[in-house]
């Protein structure tokens, strides 16, 4: 059982949403692994000169993914995508029948329903209020490379 004194929680506070911004992020993926997407996503957030607020992600596209993951130990990313591969193998005797893209095209929507396509990331005082060593991450599940579109969208107040 937790102590209520080891538990703070800061006031709360409010601002009025008068911003709604967005914009289309294209990304080429040189074929399966991880992208860092954490500084286009800053530079979006400045640029629509954000304050408070959230940051919404969304990928158009179900054989990718949206992560927020470590940033600090590249080993991570590593580990990571051997576990997906564990998960969802594409090898051609895995037993998927849907394999019209070729044998990496069902792991690849099994590796995104585990993994998600959108997220949600609060904006505070004009910066993303991720921790210290997280980082968005776009993730091509696909072996090819791919032109992926992620939405970048704004709501709260700005500068």
């Amino acid at each position: 059982m937790t102590s209520a004194k080891s538990i703070t929680r800061s006031a709360p506070s409010s601002v009025q949403a008068t911003t709604i911004a967005s914009s289309l992020l294209t990304v080429q993926t040189p074929g399966c692994g991880f992208i860092d997407l954490t500084s286009e996503a800053a530079k979006f957030v400045a640029e629509v000169r954000a304050r408070d607020g959230a940051l919404t992600l969304f990928i158009r596209h179900t054989s990718a993914s949206l992560t927020i993951q470590e940033n600090a130990d590249p080993s991570v990313l590593v580990d990571l995508t051997a576990a997906l591969a564990r998960f969802a193998p594409d090898d051609e005797d895995a037993g998927w029948t849907h394999d019209t893209e070729g044998p990496d095209d069902m792991p690849a929507h099994v590796k995104t329903m585990l993994t998600g396509t959108s997220l949600h990331v609060p904006v505070l005082d004009g910066k993303l209020a991720l921790g210290t060593w997280q980082a968005i991450y776009l993730i091509e599940h696909r072996n090819r490379p791919h032109r992926r579109e992620v939405v970048l969208q704004f709501v709260g107040a700005s500068r």
